[in-house]
Formats: structure tokens, sequence, C-alpha cells
């Protein structure tokens, strides 16, 4: 069998630094918030090159928080793109907002920035939340022109994408440090993964940072006294004691996850197989670090053949996303209908993601490919 995503590999190699740790917080007593989330907080804005890190329950909760930082009003528009998992637009809702949906660019699958742009002409927008998609960094340029032009509040959900990095003028930085304020989630399977729910908010704004902590501690800055009804959403002392385990690898497994996609890109070119995927550029930094491997096929019944033909030969795959977030029940309110948005439609129709994770083999990758040739 070769899965979609494996934990176990990983986690055998790690083992005894993780089991180590978990003793050591374990003994020590101090399991909610405390000197071992401290200590990942402070460790994660090194990493990303920011001031602030707030650690958080999950990735949903990071996004509720920080977009309610922002001050939002009910019935507030608030941009984003409708090809990502759900979190990404209740946010919205929960904060009283209403999303309003943007077709993706083809080829990258991140909200199309020059679609934006026309709605915040014709439409008072305070607040966009890109999503780097898959795990590769929206244009910070187009997105920076923006910010600057229009006055909006930028929003990064960088759940997908901890350590990649994006271009503006000649400075690079990684995803989730650009915008007003940014988030990350550490779900399993993420690139940074804990071993359960985990999520972190990340800003250079002192403001932001002290409402997004007293949000997360039921709107507390002060034990017992409260100025706002916040959440209970606070980083377990656990994960984060594992994350900062983990995080010495982080970019060790982005580099591996990269040499992958390589792989994959060299396998399809030599087979000349009639499928779109990740055309890996040399940009000089790192763009994209391949949270999810997905290709796009011609349409949906090749898709479900070759679906059909890799989970019969054991090898997993997933769809992301099968029904984009506007053609949602619970969004059919805002008025979205069938064939408003349809290049997202077309690939929760026409896209399959393979098999990547570190501690996949290059014989397993090869067998993948070897697969999908023989649905061709």
């Amino acid at each position: 069998m070769i899965p979609l995503f494996d934990l176990t590999r990983q986690y055998s190699q790690l083992r005894n630094e993780i089991l180590e740790t978990v003793d050591e917080v374990l003994s020590g007593g101090q399991v909610i918030l405390g000197p071992w989330v401290e200590k990942f907080e402070r460790e994660l804005s090194e990493y990303l090159g920011v001031n602030h890190s707030i650690g958080v329950a999950n990735g949903s909760d990071a996004l509720v928080i920080a977009l309610r930082s922002f001050g939002i009003e009910k019935g507030e528009k608030i941009v984003t793109t409708p090809y990502t998992f759900f979190a990404t637009a209740s946010c919205i809702v929960r904060n009283g907002g209403v999303p309003v949906f943007v077709d993706v660019d083809p080829d990258t699958y991140n909200i199309d920035l020059n679609q934006v742009e026309k709605i915040i002409k014709s439409e008072r927008i305070r607040v966009i939340i890109p999503v780097h998609l898959f795990g590769q960094t929206v244009d910070f340029d187009n997105l920076c022109f923006l910010k600057e032009k229009y006055g909006v509040k930028i929003l990064e959900d960088a759940a997908q994408s901890i350590g990649s990095e994006g271009k503006i003028g000649d400075r690079v930085q990684k995803s989730g440090t650009f915008g007003d304020i940014g988030v990350f989630s550490f779900f399993p399977t993420k690139n940074l993964g804990a071993y359960g729910d985990a999520g972190a908010i990340v800003t250079n704004d002192d403001e932001l940072a002290e409402q997004s902590r007293s949000l997360r501690q039921h709107g507390s800055k002060k034990k017992y006294f409260h100025e706002t009804v916040g959440y209970n959403s606070r980083l377990d002392a656990l994960h984060a004691a594992i994350l900062s385990v983990k995080l010495r690898y982080l970019d060790q497994w982005i580099k591996r996850r990269i040499e992958i996609a390589k792989l994959y890109q060299s396998l399809f070119e030599e087979y000349n197989l009639p499928l779109k995927y990740p055309k890996i550029q040399d940009k000089g930094y790192r763009y994209h670090v391949f949270h999810q491997y997905v290709v796009e096929f011609r349409d949906n019944s090749e898709r479900e053949l070759a679906r059909k033909h890799l989970n019969e030969s054991k090898i997993g795959t997933s769809i992301y996303y099968p029904l984009p977030l506007h053609l949602q029940k619970c969004f059919e309110e805002y008025g979205y209908e069938e064939g408003s948005l349809p290049i997202s439609e077309r690939l929760s129709k026409t896209t399959l993601a393979l098999p990547i994770f570190p501690e996949l083999t290059d014989d397993e990758i090869e067998q993948v490919v070897n697969k999908i040739r023989e649905v061709f």
C-alpha cells in the first residue's frame, strides 16, 4: 500500500525525541499555555520573521479570531476564494460577514487577483482572505498593489503553506507574514503537524496580537476579568512541545517534498502523459512547498477512472475539493449558481491529489506514475 500521507513513518524517526519531550512536559505539570507554548511561539516567530505568534486550538479558530481582530461589522463583505477548505469562508459568516467568492487562476489554483480588483472597484471591500493553496504562495507583488492602492486589509490563510516564500520587489519573505495578519494550521497532515488539532496566528501588529491573545482565552487579558466574550482556544502545551521538535526538521522535509514533486514532473514528462501538473520553476526562492501534489485530468470521467484504478492498486488519493464553497448548501443564500465560477467548478471535477510526504520513496513515486500510465 502507498498511502496519500503516512504519519507513522515520520513518528518512527522522531519517536525518541518526541517521547522525551512529552515526558518532560508531563513531569513539569504545566499543560495549559505556560513555558512550552511560549517557547514554540518564540521559535515560530523567529522562523517566520514576525514579531508575534499566538498559539490557538486549531486553524479554524485562528481564522475566526484573526478576522474578528479587524473589528468586522455585521453584513460586511469579505473577498475570498471558493476553491479552499470550508473554514476559510465559514470564519466570515461566524463573524457576521458576507463571503464574496472570486474564481481562481487556472494555473496556480490561487485566487485570481485581477478579478479581486474588479470586485474592489465595484463593492465596498475592506478585507481580502487569500489562500496559499496546496502550499503555493499567492502573488505577493499583486497583493501589495491592491493593499496600497485600495487600503484593504489582508488576512493570509497560510494553513497549507508554512515555509513557502513570496517576493515583494527584491525582498523575499515567508507566506503568512505579508498581510496584516496570517494564520496557520498544524493539523496532523500539514507539513508541520501536531498529533491533534492546533493552529497559530502571526502578525507584526502589536494591537492585533494583543486582541488575538485576549480572544483565545475568553476575551481576558487578566485572569477572571473579561473585556469581551472570546473563545476557549488555547494551544495545548503538549502540542506546542512536539511542534518545537518538528520545527527543527521542517526545512529538511520541505526540501524532500520539492524533490518528490520534481520526480513526479520528470516522469510525467518522460512518458508524455496528458495531465496537467505543477510545473516547477527556478525562481530563486521557495514559492511552493507541496502540502498537496495535485494533478488535473482532461475531464471528470478520466479523473474517476484514474482514481478507481489507483485505489484498487492500494494507492491513496483524495479530491480537494469535490464541491466549491459557493455551491455549498449552507451558503446558498448568497445567490451563487452553478456556472458562476467556472474554473473552480471544473477543478472540483478534474483534479486529484497524489501521495506526497517526506518519507515517500522514489520507488513508490514510480509505482504511482506507472499506475497512472496504465489508465491511459
